[in-house]
């Protein structure tokens, strides 16, 4: 019955592998600028907001009194 079931064809042959190329270095001078660089972007970004802050945990810093009078006995 060998005609229900013919033979397989023979399995290619398998290519040499390639020697992988040189990893880059962990220690480089671009990548201590580019970490100098991004690291100065996030201190930049991170000291913008806190000049808006008017006010401590004290509550306001300035000693300026105003009243307003009011029809209630004031």
């Amino acid at each position: 019955m060998g005609f229900l079931m013919p033979k397989l064809p023979a399995m290619p042959a398998i290519p040499e592998p390639q020697a992988l190329p040189e990893p880059p270095k962990y220690d480089d001078k671009d990548r201590a600028d580019a970490t100098a660089a991004k690291q100065a972007k996030m201190r930049a970004a991170r000291t913008g907001r806190s000049s808006t802050i008017l006010t401590s945990a004290k509550g306001l810093e300035d000693d300026e009194t105003t009243t307003k009078k009011t029809l209630l006995g004031g």
